[in-house]
């Protein structure tokens, strides 16, 4: 573990005791004592608690997470890292991006299939929007789409893009994903889902830049506008009337491209959805959507990441799918 690392998430005022009592610490891990130090650092951790000393407490916690990640003690590390979030929660410590940087850091030296993983993240989030049931902080997410861009879990990163303010990122980690994974048929696609998901959260910028960027740097499309594929020009127009606002040309453009949108059906489910937030379209009267579509449209709550709307889309919002 490298000095800059075991100072990321320190303040120097509260250096020299935590630093004693590492030094014993890792002593103890360096000999393989993994059990003792474990509870030592439990025990410390409830004390320093108690006495309301929480940034020792979160430094010692943290630090001793990456002790133990780098001997692989992998249930340690990850029992520490869930205290350093206990630490945040009870201290109402603010969010900053430093702190950010450092749940990011635990959360990539974690085993990847392990249950404690999922539990770390969904805590984590939880805690960088305030407690509140949104969806988690828009710098969080990009640096949790990040680390699952490099397992090659292209699923799961382009989930956290999606509730970050990082288009081309997002863009980036979708060339590679329809390349790796994808059929050259499926290319547009690939960026097609991901516009309309950016607009269904009212994030007209990300939708943009990783449109531009993906048709960009894609190897398999040639250079436009005007496309090759008719779902892409699609797309291109649809961000135009976007900015326009204007019905009519968001109905015709709908109807002219539905042998391209039939390829997905949640296409028209997410073009509904744009529908009301950026043309004025009345909700459905009545609910409409039932059986699996229903629970997919239900198991995730939309909210917008423009710099000048995220409020206003988090209480606009409505269920939209987008896994």
């Amino acid at each position: 573990m490298s000095e800059p690392e075991s100072l990321r998430c320190s303040s120097a005022r509260n250096r020299g005791g935590v630093q004693r009592v590492e030094g014993k610490l890792r002593a103890s891990v360096e000999k393989g004592d993994y059990y003792e130090a474990h509870q030592m650092y439990r025990t410390l951790f409830f004390r320093y608690m108690s006495q309301g000393k929480h940034a020792e407490a979160r430094e010692l916690m943290y630090n001793g997470a990456l002790l133990f990640f780098s001997y692989n003690q992998q249930n340690s590390a990850a029992d520490l890292s869930m205290l350093v979030l206990e630490v945040l929660e009870k201290s109402e410590t603010k969010v900053e991006d430093e702190i950010l940087e450092c749940l990011a850091k635990l959360f990539s030296l974690m085993d990847q299939n392990s249950p404690e993983r999922v539990a770390f993240v969904s805590r984590a989030l939880k805690w960088s929007t305030g407690g509140s049931g949104k969806l988690g902080h828009p710098k969080l997410h990009q640096l949790l789409a990040v680390t699952l861009w490099k397992e090659q879990n292209y699923s799961e990163s382009r989930y956290h893009f999606l509730h970050s303010s990082d288009g081309e990122g997002c863009a980036q980690m979708l060339v590679e994903y329809s390349a790796s994974r994808g059929f050259r048929s499926e290319v547009d696609m690939f960026v097609a889902q991901a516009v309309l998901q950016f607009l269904c959260l009212k994030n007209k910028n990300s939708a943009s830049v990783v449109f531009t960027t993906y048709t960009e740097k894609h190897p398999s499309i040639e250079k436009g506008p005007p496309f090759v594929q008719p779902l892409l020009n699609f797309i291109w127009f649809l961000l135009l009337a976007v900015d326009g606002g204007k019905l009519t040309v968001f109905t015709v453009l709908c109807e002219q491209y539905q042998p391209s949108l039939k390829r997905d059906p949640m296409y028209n489910e997410y073009l509904d959805r744009i529908g009301q937030l950026f043309f004025g379209v009345p909700p459905k009267q009545s609910p409409s959507y039932g059986g699996l579509l229903g629970n997919l449209l239900n198991s995730l709550m939309g909210s917008g990441e423009e710099d000048d709307g995220v409020e206003e889309a988090q209480e606009d919002s409505s269920p939209i799918e987008l896994d």
